[in-house]
């Protein structure tokens, strides 16, 4: 589950050089034009899973991401769902000012219970259940693929699904959860003010034989500029190994680490010798990260 978060006079993402109808493409026939976009697309996605195979033997310096902990004085326990009943908006405050600090050094950070397990269960239900359906809208040509699907690089067996605001309960009730009661809102609300927005909501599913992503960040570093956009991944089942976490290198949010980033021979030492987190997120934990990390 992907939260973007953003001040709105600086709120972008850059896309991949993909158009939007090449995620899913109903089933009607091709034009030559398309055929030759899909070529150069197979081409294209050979070589990024070449490269993402490559840097799998350099990222060796590994271990889970851990949530982070922090000392409020007077406020209680920090936490997120389950812990409400000892919890205010002024506590809640003081907590996302802490978590702020830690996100604004590491550029990730880790925070559990953010969705209760009753929740992350009847959401991660419900989300399987449009993606069938808009798989079978946009198959049959009632819906255009832009309508349900986000751009995707490498999109063999995966998918981002958009979830649409206001029409169900239980996308209500996460997001309630997710921003009000757990410190995701306070810890976004301490770096961006309450100017802050909700850039993009959708689900990202990879399944099985779904190929290894390149490291790479979201968005540049632009010198003078402080963060752009954060993005919140909520596990809606625990995450392992075997699932392909998410690998993120603490503290590559900066002018020097994207400086080596874009040198062809730099960036793979610093792929090596940097260290990096993995993503094993329990059921109802969320990774925040900062769209400049690698």
């Amino acid at each position: 589950l992907l939260l973007w978060s953003s001040v709105p006079t600086t709120s972008f993402l850059i896309n991949p050089p993909l158009s939007p109808q090449q995620i899913i493409k109903p089933s009607s026939a091709l034009n030559a034009g398309t055929d030759v976009s899909d070529l150069l697309y197979q081409e294209q996605e050979k070589i990024i899973v070449q490269r993402g195979e490559l840097e799998e033997t350099f990222v060796t310096k590994t271990k889970p991401l851990e949530a982070s902990k922090i000392k409020i004085r007077g406020a209680g326990k920090a936490g997120g769902f389950g812990k409400a009943s000892s919890s205010t908006k002024a506590s809640t405050k003081v907590e996302g000012k802490a978590y702020a600090k830690i996100l604004k050094k590491e550029g990730v950070l880790r925070l559990d219970n953010v969705l209760s397990p009753s929740t992350a269960d009847a959401l991660r239900t419900y989300l399987y259940n449009l993606r069938a359906q808009s798989e079978q809208e946009v198959a049959d040509g009632t819906v255009q693929p832009i309508e349900r699907y986000a751009n995707v690089l490498l999109r063999h067996n995966r998918c981002d699904l958009t979830i649409p605001l206001g029409t169900e309960e239980i996308v209500t009730k996460a997001l309630n959860e997710a921003l009000r009661k757990s410190p995701v809102g306070g810890t976004i609300e301490s770096i961006f003010g309450d100017g802050a927005i909700l850039h993009e909501f959708s689900c990202l599913m990879s399944d099985v034989g779904s190929q290894r992503q390149v490291i790479h960040p979201d968005t540049p570093f632009v010198d003078g500029k402080g963060p752009v956009l954060y993005t919140c991944f909520i596990a809606l089942q625990d995450v392992t190994m075997d699932m392909g976490p998410t690998t993120w290198l603490p503290r590559t949010h900066t002018k020097e680490a994207h400086v080596a980033f874009k040198d062809i021979y730099d960036k793979d030492e610093l792929i090596k010798n940097q260290p990096a987190v993995l993503g094993l997120l329990p059921k109802g934990s969320c990774g925040i990260f900062d769209s400049r990390l690698l």
